[in-house]
C-alpha cells in the first residue's frame, strides 16, 4: 500500500485538506455595523459548508488510500474528491468577496495543492491499471 506513489499523494492531499480546517485562507477587514473588523477566513471560522467540504475532501483522500486493492473504486473516489476540492476552492474565493480589504495568507497553499496531489494520485492509479492490463495480456 505505502510503496505505491499514489498512496503518498493521497495521504498528502488528506493532510493538507485537514490543515485547511485550522489554518486561514484569507485575512482582512469586514464591514460590521459600519466598522472594519479584522477577520480570518478558514474552514473552522467560516460558514458550515466550507467545514463540511474540507472534512469530506480529507476523508475521501484518506479512504482512497486504503482502497489499493480495488483500483476502479479508488479512482472513482479520487475523482469525486478532486471535484469536491475544486468546489471547496471556488467557495473560498466566493467568501473572499465579502471582505472589504485583505490578503491571501501563505497557508492558502494547503487548499490549493490538494487538487494537485489528487491529480497526481489519479495518474498513479491509471499507471497501475495499465500495468495490470499489460501483465494480463502476457499471461
Amino acid at each position: 500500500m505505502i510503496q505505491r506513489i499514489q498512496s503518498i499523494w493521497l495521504f498528502l492531499a488528506a493532510v493538507c485538506a485537514f490543515l485547511t480546517i485550522r489554518f486561514s485562507f484569507f485575512s482582512g477587514n469586514k464591514m460590521v455595523n459600519g466598522q472594519k473588523v479584522f477577520t480570518e477566513l478558514s474552514a473552522e471560522s467560516s460558514p458550515l459548508h466550507l467545514l463540511i467540504l474540507s472534512v469530506a475532501v480529507g476523508l475521501g483522500a484518506l479512504i482512497a488510500v486504503f482502497l489499493y486493492k480495488d483500483r476502479k473504486l479508488q479512482l472513482r473516489i479520487t475523482v469525486l474528491t478532486l471535484l469536491l476540492s475544486i468546489v471547496n476552492i471556488v467557495l473560498y474565493f466566493l467568501e473572499t468577496k465579502k471582505f472589504a480589504e485583505g490578503n491571501f495568507d501563505l497557508t492558502a497553499v494547503f487548499s490549493l495543492v490538494v487538487p494537485l496531489f489528487l491529480f497526481l494520485a489519479m495518474r498513479g492509479i491509471n499507471r497501475d491499471q495499465k500495468l495490470v492490463r499489460s501483465l494480463d495480456r502476457l499471461r
